[in-house]
C-alpha cells in the first residue's frame, strides 16, 4: 500500500493531467456525437408514378403523357395491364408479382398472366415473389 501512496504522490501532476484529457476527449466526442444526431434529416424519397399505356388504331401501344414514340421501345414501358390485374406473373415462371415491381416490369407482354387477388395466384401453383410482396 505504500508503493502505491509513493507512486500517486510522485506522479500526481501526470495523472491528474492524463485524467483530465481523457475526460476532455469524452465529452467533445459525446457532445459530437448530439450535435450529428441534430444534423440528420429524413431520408429522400423518390417515387414514380406508372403510367398507362394505350393502343392506337394501328395496334401500336403509347403511353399516355408521352410526346414521341421513343418512350414505346421499350416493351416494359408499355405494359398493358387490364384494370382486374392486382398481381402478375409469367407463363414460363411460378411466381407472382405486384404489377409496381420490378421484375414484373421486366416479363414480356405476351407471357405475362394477370390476377385479380394473391389467393387466385396460390390456387394456380404460384408463390408470391417475397422481394416485393411482403
Amino acid at each position: 500500500m505504500s508503493k502505491l501512496k509513493s507512486f500517486l504522490i510522485e506522479h500526481e501532476m501526470k495523472l491528474v493531467l492524463v485524467t483530465g484529457f481523457v475526460l476532455v476527449a469524452l465529452i467533445s466526442f459525446q457532445f459530437g456525437k448530439i450535435e450529428g444526431k441534430k444534423g440528420q434529416s429524413k431520408p429522400i424519397v423518390i417515387e414514380k408514378t406508372i403510367e398507362v399505356a394505350k393502343i392506337d388504331q394501328g395496334g401500336t401501344p403509347t403511353v399516355a403523357g408521352a410526346s414521341t414514340p421513343e418512350s414505346t421501345k421499350n416493351p416494359t414501358e408499355a405494359k398493358i395491364l387490364a384494370p382486374n390485374c392486382a398481381y402478375v406473373g409469367s407463363k414460363s415462371s411460378n411466381k407472382v408479382h405486384l404489377p409496381t415491381c420490378r421484375y414484373a416490369k421486366t416479363i414480356k407482354q405476351e407471357n405475362l398472366v394477370c390476377f385479380k387477388s394473391l389467393d387466385d395466384a396460390v390456387k394456380q401453383g404460384r408463390l408470391a415473389d417475397k422481394t416485393c410482396i411482403k
